[in-house]
């Protein structure tokens, strides 16, 4: 049997991973998922990421490319040519913006969430506070970059939004791991009413599991996760 033309190498929890697949769902693009063993790398990933050895790998033809952002970028440009609405806004000024708050993101983000779920040692109160005051500015960013639309990319899922989104599961996690209110309706009701929506939109639901099985992954794996 031949290998698929895309193939992407990872595990289901990374939220790197999943905004991969996001973006290859929102493009149609069919591709074969080669997951890692949690705890070891493969040679295929070794070989594919010599460089930081980490996933996402997306192989496409056969050659690797990796770093989650760059990613999705590929694949907009790839696949755009009667796909679906480009995931990076045309004007060039708008990509600047979104990609500065999707690095945000990935900034702030994924560290307090680590220390949270307690992969890093940390103070937990004090990742919290940082996770909540991040959530805190990308609910106004939110009202500026959205201008009243679903999504930050305005009618269709855009580059923050899959940068974003793709945390959610774990956020939703260590709001029960730590025992904390992240996405408080009373604090941020937009990002919380665009989380909802952006996760049951179909090329997301299946990439982003009910938050307890983000849990069970964090008790089972530790560190690893």
């Amino acid at each position: 049997m031949s290998e698929a033309a895309v193939r992407v190498i990872g595990l289901w929890p990374s939220p790197f991973v999943i905004r991969v697949l996001i973006a290859l769902k929102l493009k149609h693009v069919e591709y074969e998922f080669v997951e890692e063993v949690v705890g070891s790398k493969s040679e295929l990933l070794l070989a594919s990421n010599p460089v930081h050895k980490k996933i996402p790998v997306l192989l496409h033809h056969g050659k690797p490319l990796s770093e989650s952002l760059i990613i999705v970028q590929y694949i907009d440009e790839v696949w755009s040519s009667g796909a679906p609405a480009a995931i990076l806004p045309a004007d060039p000024y708008a990509r600047a913006v979104q990609r500065f708050w999707a690095q945000y993101v990935d900034d702030k983000m994924h560290p307090a969430i680590r220390v949270l779920k307690g992969t890093y040692d940390g103070d937990k109160e004090q990742a919290a506070g940082q996770l909540s005051a991040a959530l805190q500015l990308l609910e106004e960013a939110f009202a500026q970059l959205g201008q009243g639309k679903r999504y930050f990319g305005g009618d269709s899922v855009g580059y923050l939004d899959i940068a974003l989104v793709s945390h959610v599961g774990w956020v939703k996690a260590v709001e029960k791991i730590a025992g904390v209110t992240l996405l408080d309706e009373a604090k941020v009701p937009n990002l919380v009413a665009w989380a909802d929506r952006l996760c049951a939109h179909p090329a997301v639901v299946d990439a982003i599991p009910d938050a307890d099985k983000f849990v069970e992954f964090s008790v089972t794996y530790g560190s690893f996760s």
